[in-house]
């Protein structure tokens, strides 16, 4: 049981699959199945309420499939062990972000007094532009 600031989700929505890691690691690389591949399906998830799932399933993560499983891929370390705690953190914070509700945006519009004032200084911007080269230069 995966525990993620009070959602908990059960270990059987988590399917782990060991394979082998890419990159350094020696003979051992070619050996050992030390790499994690994390997959939870959040579309079909027990665990999680619609506004969550409406959220993680939202956020464009190419990690993510068309199919709502996401897929969290883990090969930092060489240990097996290893791999598979960084890959549950991982999923972990991702959830956490998703926890947090976006603040509703409420649309405001300038004041008079803000465009008066950006109209000023454009014009005052102008008259500096305008002024520019027309002292002490004749243009020969």
């Amino acid at each position: 049981m995966l525990d993620i600031d009070g959602i908990r989700i059960p270990e059987d929505e988590l399917v782990e699959k060991f394979v082998r890691a890419t990159g350094a690691g020696g003979q051992n690389v070619n050996k050992v199945s030390s790499a994690v591949e994390l997959r939870f399906d959040i579309a079909r998830s027990s665990a999680l309420d619609e506004a969550l799932r409406a959220r993680l399933l939202a956020r464009r993560d190419r990690r993510v499939t068309i199919d709502g499983v996401l897929v969290i891929q883990a090969q930092r370390f060489r240990d097996q062990a290893k791999n598979r705690t960084d890959a549950r953190e991982r999923l972990a914070a991702l959830v956490r972000a998703a926890l947090n509700v976006p603040k509703h945006r409420v649309a405001t519009r300038p004041t008079r007094a803000s465009k008066e004032r950006r109209i000023e200084a454009k014009k005052s911007r102008a008259t500096i532009k305008r002024n520019r080269g027309r002292a002490g230069w004749s243009g020969e």
